[in-house]
């Protein structure tokens, strides 16, 4: 969970930007867009083959 505590004289602003860069390092962002549409079995398996298939070529450089 990501929790953002107020700095010293910190305005809302800076804060809420603090909080959506948090969220997207922890991946949250991705996983809301991910989940906001229906995606079928078959292409969720396909996205996890191609998934695997780059980080085994990455590995490879």
């Amino acid at each position: 969970m990501v929790k953002v505590k107020a700095r010293g004289s910190e305005s809302v602003e800076q804060m809420l930007r603090r909080f959506k860069k948090m969220c997207e390092k922890e991946g949250l962002t991705k996983d809301m867009k991910r989940n906001s549409y229906y995606e079928k079995p078959s292409e969720r398996r396909r996205r996890r083959q191609r998934k695997m298939f780059r980080n085994v070529m990455i590995g490879r450089m």
